[in-house]
């Protein structure tokens, strides 16, 4: 439900109530997780969804009811469609727990504005159910380059709480970076001694200077970051692995380090580039292969049907 919760909240605190669906479990190929929600206001308007729309009819007829009957309803949707009742194409199926929620409803209310933040938040649904939203995993981009706005941007959509740091203060500022959380002017490698750095954590290097890069690269590699990646030519690579074996890195850490950064896609622009990384640290953090899907077997949406 925090996915829809900017939306939800106009509602709310307007007066309006909604009528909720939330995915509670799923069984086989699904395309969206637990915690997908749709809600339907009084007068029909919808926010948010909970499969790639082959349940959205169903979901939309179960949460609109509510407003006639706010008893909290647990169901299951999906499965092999027939003629009387729609169905994933994927063939899977998901739980739901369809309930109604009001202005009233101040513990719901309460933990919809603690998610706008990017903490750990947990919601209470109606039967016992819980939706957990983890805090937001940090994207920490080293650098006020002209690829910077762009990875922030994709980085803030993809659920990441964005940190740009950078030593030029004429480069590191908010209105050049209106996608950042956060814009620190700093040297990156002091920065990132001073974080709190996690295994969710993804690191960015952008600056193409030895001076920036390899101090940052040697705190990053040493630390417990899930991705850090370094933007530059294969003949600079080359250059900052040997400045970086200088300073003393190993071959166990050097082997961490995902440079050129990103994936074959071709594109050159920022935006193409931003998609470039991130689609590396998705497949990173998933163990995918990044290779087409029409090339690969089973199921398509593993994070989902777990």
């Amino acid at each position: 439900m925090f996915e829809i919760a900017r939306e939800a909240l106009g509602v709310l605190h307007e007066g309006g109530a909604l009528g909720v669906v939330v995915v509670t479990g799923v069984h086989g190929s699904t395309p969206r997780a637990p915690g997908s929600t749709i809600a339907v206001c009084a007068d029909g308007r919808a926010i948010g969804a909970i499969s790639g729309g082959c349940l959205e009819s169903e979901a939309y007829e179960l949460a609109l009811a509510r407003h006639a009957d706010p008893a909290p309803v647990t169901e299951t949707l999906g499965g092999e469609p027939d003629l009387y009742r729609p169905g994933l194409a994927c063939g899977g199926a998901v739980d739901v727990i369809a309930f109604r929620v009001g202005p009233g409803d101040h513990d719901v209310v309460a933990a919809l504005e603690a998610s706008l933040d990017d903490g750990e938040v947990t919601l209470a649904l109606p039967g016992g159910h819980r939706i957990v939203r983890p805090r937001a995993p940090r994207l920490v981009i080293v650098g006020a380059v002209d690829f910077s706005p762009a990875l922030a941007a994709a980085g803030r959509a993809l659920g990441y709480r964005v940190l740009v740091v950078d030593p030029r203060p004429v480069f590191a500022t908010p209105e050049r970076l209106p996608a950042a959380h956060e814009v620190h002017v700093a040297w990156p490698d002091a920065f990132l001694r001073g974080l709190d750095i996690e295994d969710g954590t993804v690191i960015c290097v952008l600056t193409h200077d030895d001076r920036v890069d390899v101090p940052a690269l040697e705190v990053a590699l040493a630390s417990p970051a899930g991705y850090v990646g370094a933007m530059g030519s294969r003949v600079t690579h080359e250059r900052r692995v040997e400045r970086l074996r200088e300073a003393g890195v190993g071959d166990d850490a050097l082997g961490r380090l995902r440079s050129p950064i990103g994936l074959d896609l071709g594109g050159s622009s920022p935006a193409e580039t931003a998609v470039a990384i991130l689609a590396e640290v998705i497949a990173s953090d998933t163990g995918a292969s990044g290779r087409p899907l029409r090339e690969t077997g089973g199921v398509i949406h593993p994070r989902s049907a777990g």
